[in-house]
């Protein structure tokens, strides 16, 4: 008969890295939070320069890493490692360190993005299409080949998470480059998926949606709140609860999907 019981820490025994893990507000934080919760090795990676470059500055790297280790269970382990993404060389010197250093690694999740450096159709230029591209398309495509070729069937089911946006359900004023390399993202995630099926790896995209990072105001909240029908905007934790639970054998079925994860959003709403 199939048990039907829930394991506590359905992740032990497993190592995850996530990567734009580098602010406690930050969804990549609250990913490698809770599935350590669940029992997983963490291995994390953070790029300082692209966060002292935002609005809301870097974040104290110390204390990021004692949140994360608190969560860890008996006998999980964590690691942690920088890399500039829009190199190309990056992901896969970063593979082959986790590889040394860490060990075999049973899912990726590609949660960094360049933020910023965007703009409208008359504003762009061929540098911003480039470095959005290169950020957030070309480094997670490339990290999910070095995944897979690392991966090993006997060590049980892989999976890859890719991180998108909503620029499938609603416009992106401003942001055409950031789109246009996260669309890349969700189109290809059906592809990659179905080749590496037979390899026993699970790929999916996750739109999360609103999520305050740590941006949102008062007056912005005003604007757009009638747009809630839950009457909050999205928490880092909400995410990170479902990327985590697809990584896990309970998820094991679904696999190419895109999921958008946004409480409702309704962007028709006055």
């Amino acid at each position: 008969m199939t048990d039907l019981t829930r394991n506590p820490f359905p992740l032990k025994g497993k190592r995850i890295f996530i990567t734009g893990v580098s602010r406690r507000q930050g969804i990549g934080y609250a990913i490698a939070r809770q599935a350590a919760a669940w029992g997983a090795s963490i291995v994390m990676h953070h790029y300082r320069p692209h966060d002292r470059e935002q609005p809301w500055g870097a974040d104290d790297l110390n204390q990021v890493w004692e949140g994360i280790r608190e969560m860890l269970t008996e006998g999980a382990t964590f690691d942690d490692l920088s890399a500039d993404f829009s190199k190309p060389e990056e992901p896969e010197r970063v593979m082959k360190e986790i590889a040394e250093k860490s060990g075999h690694l049973d899912g990726l999740v590609c949660n960094h993005a360049l933020s910023g450096s965007d703009g409208a159709l008359g504003e762009l230029t061929p540098e911003m299409l480039d470095k959005h591209w290169a950020v957030n398309a070309r480094s997670s495509i490339l990290l999910a080949r070095y995944f897979a070729e690392q991966h090993r069937d006997e060590a049980g089911r892989g999976n890859i998470i890719f991180m998108i946006t909503g620029q499938r359900l609603g416009p992106m004023p401003g942001e055409i480059a950031y789109a246009a390399s996260k669309g890349a993202l969700a189109d290809i995630t059906l592809t990659i998926s179905d080749q590496l099926a037979d390899r026993n790896i699970g790929v999916n995209a996750v739109n999360p949606g609103p999520v305050d990072t740590g941006y949102l105001t008062e007056e912005m909240w005003n604007q757009v709140k009638n747009k809630f029908p839950l009457k909050r905007f999205g928490r880092p934790e909400d995410t990170a609860r479902l990327i985590v639970w697809l990584l896990t054998e309970e998820a094991a079925w679904i696999t190419g999907q895109i999921i958008n994860s946004e409480g409702g959003f309704g962007r028709w709403r006055d």
